[in-house]
């Protein structure tokens, strides 16, 4: 099989797909990107480089100069694709992600190859986490961006051959006429690598808590608003006052990865350490570490907490509770597709401070009754999200797809 990846970050969501297809010999596949990462290979894989252009010229509205910039990454991708078909490498299926413009013109360079979309979100003022704790509607400023940031995606919608999506939650946002397009496949998780460690003491780089009795973690990409960061932070001396042998760990970036951006010189963890008084003894901000350390986190954790807005479920949710993790969670929509309140986890209103701290230290309070939600929470993602599972799913996808395009040829020539 030929193969084409499109992803301006290597290897994001397609990184078990591609290793799978790249353990073949058969197999040619290619990853077009502009972040290559080099130090992360995949055997059988080769990179295709594009360059994002850092800055567009010109006096433009911000609205103008994200299309611009999407149509930009659009075309440079088309020259990568241009390139490999005058190269006579003609893909059996592509692969794209929608919503960073670079699969604009797959289907003008290679109209005749399956288009297979990953879509995750789908941007709309009447979703509900453009609304989700606004006290007033949204102004005219965003719902015009709103727009204009899913203009690529509705030209992804209406090109593609079909399309994934990782949840169900993420499917219903959009339009309805495009439903029967898309399949609900999740990524995947490793639950032979995420998996439980009892007793687990914690030991990271400059951070010894192998005396913590209970500790409470949080993790995220960027300390931002979308996951709560702002909630849980004002939740840690309450939940420290109740529970005084207690650590907190938060691993993380001082980023904003969703959302709108702070002034320059601003950022959420500056702006809630200075309003929220920490015992430093007792937090702890840990930069991002690797995998191998982020699971022992994960398998020490006595109770781990996930807030989000409704947006995008993050994959650290599946692997908290892969971990056998007793987790508090928000009471939000993507998270009540994954977790049952009482019966693989715990659910807490978003923005119930006072609510937050005490369902943790109920947790602790009560290990041995808790004991049950954590097996129920790695049996969760063992019957619904394991890796091999999606990876069928995945595979059964593309075969058809590259099938239909066989059947396609042999019978019109």
């Amino acid at each position: 099989m030929k193969c084409i990846f499109i992803h301006p970050n290597f290897p994001a969501q397609f990184r078990h797909m591609a290793e799978v297809l790249g353990k073949s010999p058969e197999n040619d596949i290619r990853f077009i990107t502009a972040n290559p990462r080099p130090e992360w290979e995949i055997p059988g894989v080769k990179k295709v480089l594009f360059k994002e252009e850092e800055d567009l010229n010109g006096e433009v509205s911000p609205a103008l100069k994200n299309i611009a910039g999407v149509l930009h990454r659009g075309e440079t991708v088309a020259k990568a694709l241009i390139a490999l078909r005058r190269q006579e490498f003609i893909p059996d299926v592509i692969i794209g992600a929608s919503g960073w413009g670079s699969s604009f013109y797959v289907k003008d360079v290679f109209p005749e190859v399956p288009f297979l979309g990953y879509f995750e979100w789908y941007y709309d003022i009447r979703m509900p986490n453009a609304r989700f704790g606004r006290k007033q509607p949204p102004g005219l400023g965003m719902r015009m961006e709103l727009r204009e940031r899913s203009q690529t995606i509705l030209s992804d919608l209406a090109a593609c051959d079909h399309g994934i999506c990782p949840t169900h939650w993420q499917k219903a946002q959009f339009p309805k006429a495009f439903h029967d397009k898309l399949s609900v496949i999740h990524d995947g998780i490793n639950t032979g690598y995420f998996k439980p460690a009892r007793n687990k003491k914690l030991v990271l780089p400059d951070l010894d808590l192998s005396h913590a009795k209970e500790i409470v973690t949080y993790t995220t990409r960027g300390f931002e608003p979308y996951r709560g960061f702002p909630q849980f932070i004002e939740s840690i001396p309450q939940i420290l006052k109740k529970r005084p042998e207690a650590h907190v760990l938060i691993v993380g970036q001082d980023r904003i990865c969703y959302g709108p951006k702070l002034p320059d010189g601003q950022t959420y963890k500056k702006i809630m350490t200075e309003k929220v008084a920490l015992d430093p003894e007792r937090v702890h901000f840990v930069e991002p570490l690797p995998y191998g350390k982020y699971l022992e986190v994960l398998q020490a954790s006595s109770v781990h907490v996930y807030l989000t807005v409704p947006f995008v479920l993050s994959w650290s949710l599946l692997e908290a509770l892969s971990c056998g993790c007793l987790v508090v969670a928000s009471d939000t929509q993507p998270v009540r597709e994954v977790i049952q309140d009482g019966v693989n986890g715990v659910l807490t209103p978003f923005f119930d401070i006072k609510k937050l701290a005490e369902k943790v230290a109920a947790c602790l309070d009560y290990p041995s009754f808790m004991e049950n939600i954590r097996k129920n929470a790695r049996k969760t993602v063992t019957e619904r999200y394991a890796l091999e599972k999606m990876l069928a799913s995945q595979m059964t996808l593309i075969k058809q797809l590259k099938d239909a395009r066989e059947k396609s040829r042999n019978r019109f020539g």
